[in-house]
């Protein structure tokens, strides 16, 4: 992966904590018919969501708006971590519409009001680690992916989950770039039992709001206890298919890029330390942090990998 490095954020920049608490609504029981409702318009624009709060969040202090909106990982919009902000306000998020197929009972293609109307949606505020050792807390809204999967009805023979990103170059400047980072479409894929984890969310908004652009509006994924760019944004599509999936980066270079994917401070990157991380907009003498096993959600998903050799299986 690319690195693009950017000055630290001062303090200035970080949204109290208490501020953002203080402003929030939660809507019990109804979020998700609020977040039809919100999708319906051009969505363009950001518009209020509101979340349940959950018992997995953790209470680190989120990153700021500004950071989390500023400093992204994005490369249909560009390789550089501003691009996303600047490019990414001409993408069309409506109409906008999902396909679920594969080894399913029941597949189809769903318009993205009716995907997300059947769902509470859900404050999930999660540490987010990018594989380049940089790091955020982010105050997402979504729901488990576990109810998408279990409302599409799996057969059995499925034992994958598949993701696909939108291919529009006439919006996406990094899809039609003359040397392009990556091939097109980005896909991602979970192992099944990873995909039911209840940490796995289908992201639609972030801070109150719809999801930005940047941050992979519409529809993203989030697996907090894997690097970031295993959260694949903008989804157009979800598979349930038998065996193990292409990933985006693993087909770019495997070498460095494992279909696991997961945090893990004891297995470096092969050109830098995955021991410490730096938390963007901790201010200049912050230092670096140590890194936490599965980004700090051991006691949660470490079972999933019982019994495998993580250094073979990174």
């Amino acid at each position: 992966m690319l690195i693009r490095n950017a000055p630290d954020l001062t303090e200035a920049h970080v949204t109290p904590r208490e501020a953002y608490l203080d402003r929030r609504r939660f809507l019990i029981g109804s979020a998700g018919a609020a977040l039809g409702a919100a999708l319906l318009p051009a969505a363009a624009a950001a518009a209020p969501l509101a979340g349940i709060k959950s018992p997995y969040s953790t209470t680190d202090k989120p990153s700021s708006l500004s950071d989390i909106t500023t400093y992204n990982n994005f490369y249909e919009f560009g390789t550089d971590k501003a691009d996303p902000a600047a490019y990414a306000g001409k993408l069309t998020l409506s109409p906008w519409s999902v396909k679920v197929d594969g080894l399913v009972n029941k597949p189809g293609t769903f318009a993205l009001e009716d995907f997300v109307k059947h769902y509470a949606i859900e404050e999930r505020i999660y540490r987010h680690r990018c594989v380049e050792a940089w790091s955020m807390v982010i105050p997402w809204l979504g729901f488990p992916l576990s109810e998408v999967i279990k409302r599409a009805d799996p057969q059995g023979s499925a034992k994958y989950v598949a993701f696909e990103t939108l291919v529009r170059p006439s919006e996406m400047p990094g899809q039609s770039a003359f040397f392009p980072a990556l091939t097109w479409p980005y896909v991602e894929g979970l192992r099944l039992d990873e995909a039911m984890h209840p940490l796995a969310i289908l992201a639609t908004g972030l801070y109150g709001e719809t999801l930005p652009a940047q941050n992979g509006a519409p529809l993203r994924l989030v697996v907090p206890w894997k690097y970031g760019f295993k959260g694949i944004k903008s989804i157009v599509r979800i598979s349930l298919v038998e065996k193990q999936p292409a990933t985006s980066w693993n087909m770019e270079n495997a070498q460095e890029y494992g279909f696991y994917s997961n945090v893990n401070p004891q297995v470096d990157h092969p050109r830098w330390s995955q021991a410490t991380e730096r938390r963007i907009g901790a201010g200049l003498f912050a230092g670096r942090q140590k890194t936490l096993m599965f980004n700090g959600y051991a006691d949660q998903v470490a079972q999933l990998y019982s019994g495998m050799d993580l250094r073979a299986n990174f």
